[in-house]
């Protein structure tokens, strides 16, 4: 199983090899181009016919898939029917025909309700054994209907377009949007040639899409991943944009052609042209498109699984832990003993109805969960985390990642120890053993990626981050102990201890790692110089913490409080400064 890194010019190679609906769509959305453009090349009626009930056919069978297509269908069939209708070829025996055949194209949507009623999925989206229910999954309501996601604030309309023209120009090149640009120029020019009226279809369709989608893309693109979730749906404009180009092509072959007539030159170089520039594209792209070796998900999935417990119950969240854990669990066998239970799902009020019987030991105290407990007005039977853990208290439970903000029940009997990139949930009377917890999570994942090797806009680049803060959990979460725990000030050193020796054989481990590791250290050292131990030279911790907080500034230039940090680091300094002329005193007063 293999993640996706979405970058510039090379989103169609790489979402060519990875599960999801986008390149499926770019063919569909090809396809539906060639049989307009052929429609528009027919001689005879029987022949125009023939391509429209095809076409028709092919639109309905392209909405099963993505439905963001519907934006090119609305510009298609008005076109098609308004070209039938003025030829005298549109009758109603004809228009009921193209109904009936867009209807065939729908018929893969029949097997949502089968597969619904039959239940067998050990994992599905969705109730759809009601209308009510299939219209709901048909909608995407649960996301927002003309939404990308739920609840989300996005970037304004136009910086959405402007960073669509800039992916367009990275993603295809300046010589493609130049001949784009020529098909467009050459059809509103008053020249003999013969002009194509699809390319002013075409043109429309990708302004239409462009528009529409800025307009309703959800999600603020200067965010390095939510911009790789955006520009995948790029890939439909970019494909009108290269079908454009080809037209352009042909419209400057059709000029050269008239201008250097009877010459046996031009055909060669208009398919010279054209290969030159998918050439081109291989050539720049090719190594970066390579995703042979890259399992990172991958091993990122296998290694939390393997962590965990014989017969955990695993309460996932995100999309990152719950596709490819579910994945990996489900599709290839791994860690049968463990049972997966989705956060977000179980919201809803369709999930345990369908999923619950495929979740075997595992107990669900009601029908859905919810914050608050008891008998909704629906007649649903809610229960919240704390009522859940307690009729599954003979199970480990653990989560990943993190837990649902909405639901805080479960800190009445039960706190959140650090698990690697999980955490776990311990009853609150269990005490916790710092040198035993570091001993047992220490040596959680076998990780090696280098910190920092993935595009931030990849889910490769997640995964990494996720499992290189892992390194630093624990010794963040005793810290944190530390400063918030109500214990006698023994054990308050105790834990400082643990964590500035934790934090210190870790950063001291890899010297390429995450920048917030240097602000962690520099402020464990500088508690544990407040603590006056005598088995810790403080001019050892002091220098750590400058050289530290120093290393934090110079790389988090973003922090909004970075002054201070500099700020109190000249004071550090001082003090670093008084105690070696300290030092020297000493020695010489001793010499």
């Amino acid at each position: 199983m293999r993640g996706k890194s979405g970058s510039a010019r090379r989103l169609i190679p790489e979402w060519s090899i990875a599960a999801e609906v986008f390149s499926l769509n770019n063919l569909f959305v090809g396809l539906l181009m060639a049989l307009t453009a052929h429609f528009e090349e027919a001689s005879t009626a029987k022949e125009r016919s023939k391509i429209s009930k095809l076409g028709a056919f092919c639109c309905g069978l392209s909405l099963c898939n993505q439905h963001t297509i519907v934006l090119y269908i609305a510009c298609i069939v008005p076109w098609v029917l308004s070209r039938l209708f003025r030829k005298a070829e549109l009758s109603l025996g004809h228009l009921l025909k193209l109904g009936l055949c867009f209807l065939a194209g729908l018929l893969p949507y029949l097997y949502l309700p089968a597969s619904s009623y039959l239940n067998r999925a050990r994992w599905t989206w969705g109730d759809q054994t009601t209308f009510q229910g299939f219209l709901t999954h048909f909608l995407r309501e649960e996301y927002g209907t003309f939404n990308l996601a739920k609840s989300e604030t996005g970037s304004g309309m136009r910086e959405m377009l402007v960073f669509q023209l800039a992916q367009m120009k990275s993603e295809l090149s300046l010589p493609v949007l130049a001949l784009a640009l020529v098909a467009c120029v050459s059809t509103a020019l008053p020249t003999k040639q013969q002009k194509s009226p699809v390319i002013w279809l075409f043109a429309g369709m990708l302004c239409l899409y462009s528009l529409f989608f800025a307009w309703r893309a959800n999600l603020d693109i200067t965010k390095p991943l939510f911009l790789g979730v955006v520009e995948r749906f790029w890939l439909q404009s970019n494909a009108a944009v290269a079908v454009l180009a080809g037209l352009g092509l042909a419209a400057l072959a059709s000029v050269g052609s008239a201008v250097l007539e009877g010459s046996r030159a031009l055909p060669w170089l208009e398919w010279l042209s054209a290969l030159a520039l998918v050439a081109s594209q291989v050539w720049a792209n090719y190594s970066a498109c390579d995703q042979s070796n890259n399992y990172v998900v991958d091993k990122f999935a296998r290694n939390l699984l393997s962590s965990m417990p014989t017969g955990a119950v695993i309460l996932l969240r995100g999309d990152l832990p719950g596709n490819a854990l579910r994945y990996v669990h489900y599709c290839e066998g791994m860690r049968p003993d463990i049972t997966l239970v989705d956060q977000e799902m179980m919201t809803y009020e369709w999930y345990l109805s369908k999923l619950a019987k495929h979740l075997p030991g595992v107990y669900f105290p009601g029908n859905r969960w919810n914050p608050v407990e008891g008998v909704l007005p629906d007649g649903t039977l809610a229960f919240n985390l704390h009522r859940f853990l307690k009729v599954n208290k003979h199970k480990e439970v653990f989560v990943c990642i993190g837990l649902h903000e909405g639901d805080s029940t479960w800190r009445r009997s039960y706190s959140l120890w650090p698990w690697g990139t999980c955490e776990k949930l311990v009853p609150s009377d269990v005490a916790f053993d710092p040198g035993e917890w570091i001993h047992l999570t220490r040596n959680l994942y076998n990780w090696t990626e280098d910190y920092g090797s993935f595009k931030p806009s990849s889910w490769e680049a997640v995964a990494n981050e996720e499992m290189w803060q892992a390194r630093m959990k624990t010794a963040f979460f005793i810290f944190d102990l530390a400063e918030t725990a109500s214990v006698t000030a023994e054990m308050k050193s105790q834990l400082y201890t643990f964590a500035y020796t934790s934090y210190k054989e870790i950063v001291n481990s890899h010297p390429n790692h995450p920048v917030n590791w240097h602000k962690n250290y520099a402020i464990a050292c500088e508690r544990m110089l407040r603590l006056h131990r005598v088995d810790v030279d403080p001019e050892v911790l002091l220098s750590e913490t400058v050289k530290h907080f120093l290393l934090y500034a110079e790389k988090a230039e973003d922090d909004p409080q970075r002054q201070d940090i500099l700020q109190a680091v000249q004071h550090l300094k001082k003090e670093l400064q008084g105690l070696k002329k300290m030092k020297e005193d000493l020695r010489r007063g001793a010499g």
